[in-house]
């Protein structure tokens, strides 16, 4: 869905991004992590002709973006930025809809839309006609959300789009955003400087520093087949808790034991260890696995699920 190749962007002499290339597959959510001033904000604006590239070619959907009107460009993507963007003295209704009135959408086919994605969203009606400034950090990362997603762009620009909120409102967020179904059928690149976001939310992680790309791959390849010092240094401070992100169920199933309990809430095999660990929070409790692609299926309490995380992790080492 999205093809970057050889894209540079230098800012008086000094380069912002270094001749990088990557693609983007259809449905794939793409994250690129770094410290501050490493390029990955520039490589996200240059995407959508925000930042003019000085370099390269882009592609999305196969039309190379340099062909494009930017505004006929960006009326195609959506884009969510970390301190929302809304326009203050618009209402949240208005600000839902600025793009499809934009496009020439009837009123009750804007009316229809903004009703659904208010619903899915966990929006209550009542603020349609308030103000952003009226609304908490969370509600109004969620609107900025909505805007993005009110066309039903097929890919969507993220840059740090829940760095302003609170810890537990993020966490919160987080949770409904790998649980929309909207998104599953997104292309989606997110920025963040936040390494468990990153893990948490992508699909495949692209580590950038000083314009350059270090290493794209999984969560898990990143981990344990790091490209370089420099990545399996970025990730060694975290690495327990980000192991526990990265490795599913379906990863550990060999080192399970075989047993079986009839009664236990079955989930599925691409859940994480770490998200298996939160449901087996109550003592005493007991989860089902069923195996990728089989009918085959174990239950495990919490300590025969550390113990085969242990063994897993000994195997890759």
């Amino acid at each position: 869905m999205i093809s970057v190749k050889q894209l540079s962007k230098d800012f008086c002499g000094f380069k912002a991004v270094d001749h990088i290339s990557f693609e983007v597959a259809e449905g794939e959510n793409l994250v690129l992590l770094g410290t501050s001033g490493c390029g990955k904000t520039t490589t996200l604006k240059m995407l959508n002709r925000l930042i003019e590239p000085t370099s390269g070619e882009i592609a999305i959907d196969g039309k190379n973006i340099m062909q494009q009107q930017p505004e006929t460009l960006r009326r195609g993507i959506g884009y969510v930025l970390q301190n929302t963007g809304l326009f203050p003295h618009y209402t949240i209704y208005d600000n839902i809809a600025v793009v499809p009135k934009l496009l020439g959408w009837d009123d009750a086919k804007i009316k229809a839309r903004v009703n659904e994605l208010m619903d899915k969203l966990h929006l209550d009606a009542s603020v349609l006609q308030s103000y952003p400034g009226q609304l908490s950090g969370g509600q109004q990362q969620r609107v900025g959300l909505a805007r993005a997603l009110m066309a039903d762009p097929p890919v969507l620009l993220m840059d740090e789009p829940f760095g302003a909120l609170d810890n537990v409102t993020r966490t919160k967020i987080q949770a409904e955003f790998k649980q929309l179904d909207e998104l599953t059928r997104k292309t989606i690149i997110m920025v963040t400087h936040d390494v468990q976001e990153a893990f948490e939310l992508g699909d495949r992680i692209c580590l950038m520093d000083k314009g350059n790309i270090m290493q794209i791959g999984t969560p898990a390849e990143l981990l344990f087949s790091p490209a370089n010092d420099f990545v399996r240094d970025f990730l060694q401070g975290q690495r327990l808790q980000l192991e526990l992100k990265a490795i599913t169920l379906n990863d550990i199933w060999e080192q399970l034991p075989d047993t079986y309990a009839e009664q236990a809430t079955t989930q599925p095999p691409d859940m994480s260890v770490w998200s298996a660990m939160e449901a087996l929070k109550i003592k005493g409790s007991v989860i089902t696995i069923q195996q990728s692609n089989s009918n085959a299926f174990k239950s495990v309490n919490f300590a025969q699920l550390m113990e085969a995380f242990n063994q897993y992790q000994n195997v890759q080492k």
